[in-house]
């Protein structure tokens, strides 16, 4: 029987840029807190040409906001200027690519912002932070819109190219590594969902964790005291200020929103 070619029963082997990408794939998926995951993902972005990023997630979006600003997912490593003003004085509202990131899924060259000024579609608003960005040098970049399975979360990144890079030396670096450096983002977006993050709000006390797991699974206040060998109005304090800390009206969502901030049912770090 004659041999079989090494071809025809192993894979190529990848190639060094590949390899390269595997592995930042594998620290991504390891990291252990968001600011670990974040800081690999900046710097393995600053290899392509975009240095600086701002990635924005919410699970409270409505028909007609994005939520409480307090329980988005916010991670930049623009000036703090930028995001004093993107961000805190709420200009993101009126960006073109964030309009454009709501009502849309997958990867938009920022080349489309040029396009809606010349034909004159550009709201007052939208102009005014498009100024904004110039005055920033937030000039080229591409933004990517996450696909969510619930209506009501959303997730986007855009990726600011640097200084010396205009948008038609971006879009030819897309052109060349558009689907390493979009399987990158989607793994670094699914990842957020898997690590704890709280916002600008203070994150639940351990015990405060412990009694809304407790309800989770079921247990009422006076059940919960007995495991936790404690009075009843213990438990009943550290719910209100589990709420309170949540920005919650009820315990059921009080529950509902650390799980998704992932302060409950968490494994051991």
């Amino acid at each position: 029987m004659p041999p079989i070619e090494r071809s025809k029963i192993a894979p190529p082997a990848p190639s060094a840029d590949q390899a390269a990408i595997l592995e930042h794939l594998s620290r991504l998926i390891g990291a252990r807190t968001i600011e670990e995951l974040w800081s690999l993902h900046t710097r393995k972005m600053a290899e392509y040409g975009f240095d600086r990023l701002i990635y924005g997630f919410t699970r409270f979006r409505t028909a007609n906001s994005f939520g409480d600003p307090e329980d988005f997912v916010v991670m930049s490593n623009h000036c703090t200027e930028y995001v004093r003003q993107f961000i805190d004085q709420g200009l993101y509202k009126n960006a073109p690519m964030v309009q454009w990131a709501a009502r849309h899924d997958g990867v938009c060259s920022w080349r489309l912002i040029a396009d809606w000024a010349a034909r004159g579609t550009l709201s007052p608003e939208e102009h005014a932070v498009v100024e904004f960005n110039r005055s920033m040098d937030v000039l080229a970049g591409y933004t990517i819109s996450f696909t969510e399975i619930s209506v009501r979360s959303k997730g986007a990144i855009g990726l600011t190219a640097r200084r010396d890079l205009d948008q038609d030396a971006v879009d030819a670096i897309w052109q060349s590594h558009g689907k390493d450096l979009l399987l990158m983002n989607d793994v670094m977006h699914l990842k957020v969902h898997n690590l704890p993050y709280t916002a600008t709000r203070r994150p639940l006390t351990k015990r405060q964790s412990e009694v809304l797991e407790w309800v989770g699974d079921g247990k009422t206040t006076q059940d919960i005291a007995t495991i936790l060998g404690v009075t009843q109005a213990t438990v009943e304090k550290h719910l209100r200020l589990a709420r309170e800390g949540l920005d919650v009206e009820t315990t059921a969502q009080a529950v509902l929103k650390a799980w998704f901030q992932n302060q409950i049912f968490t494994a051991p770090r």
